[in-house]
């Protein structure tokens, strides 16, 4: 079993022992005392950090759209200290942002809150999200932005707005509204003054300034 004349392939994708590498990044779960495997995302998937730390985006991803705002959610951060989210948020609430200044910035608070208080606290640290950003694209497997699905195209969502990412995190806000108001510019909400991240991302000030 294995590739054909190409040893070194084969190698790769199956073990000494006959199985096969699909992949695939998962945990075992014990549910009514049955050890399960669950599967958390794709080892391809994860990216590292500034500070030398792995991340798996798809957990994150999740936990993000656990909530009614949100329908898509894409995790990046690749050599930055911190990850960040990209958001999409459901058809009627993004609705009601692209029209009202006052509107955003309720559901700023609100996603704030719910990254602060439901999101960062089941992540560790370095998981923890610096930021998220609202954008208002439409993602779609017409456009591109999803496979036919409905499955983000992480490769392609992450080239598309990767020139910005550098301007969101010294915007040092913990929601940002990308391209709501106009075509040209990204607009920070803020819902408080202090990033995400410092609610805090830490453990320690020792980890900080490691």
């Amino acid at each position: 079993m294995g590739y054909f004349k190409n040893k070194k392939a084969t190698e790769e994708s199956i073990t000494e022992d006959g199985w096969v590498r699909t992949g695939d990044k998962g945990m075992i779960e014990v549910h009514k005392g049955v050890e399960l495997l669950k599967i958390t995302g794709r080892t391809k998937e994860i990216f590292k950090t500034s500070k030398g730390k792995y991340v798996a985006p798809a957990p994150i991803e999740n936990l993000c759209i656990n909530n009614p705002l949100i329908e898509l959610a894409l995790v990046a951060g690749r050599a930055q200290a911190q990850p960040f989210a990209i958001l999409q948020l459901s058809e009627a609430p993004k609705a009601k942002a692209l029209g009202s200044a006052a509107t955003r910035e309720e559901f700023g608070k609100a996603l704030e809150n719910h990254i602060v208080k439901v999101v960062n606290p089941q992540l560790e640290a370095h998981e923890r999200l610096q930021c998220v950003v609202v954008v208002s694209e439409e993602w779609t497997p017409e456009n591109g932005f999803l496979t036919p699905t409905q499955k983000i195209k992480r490769s392609v969502i992450e080239e598309f707005y990767g020139e910005h990412v550098d301007k969101w995190y010294g915007m040092k806000q913990p929601v940002v509204w990308h391209e709501f108001e106009s075509k040209e510019s990204a607009m920070a909400i803020p819902a408080s003054k202090t990033p995400v991240a410092d609610t805090p991302a830490y453990d320690s000030e020792e980890e900080m300034e490691a």
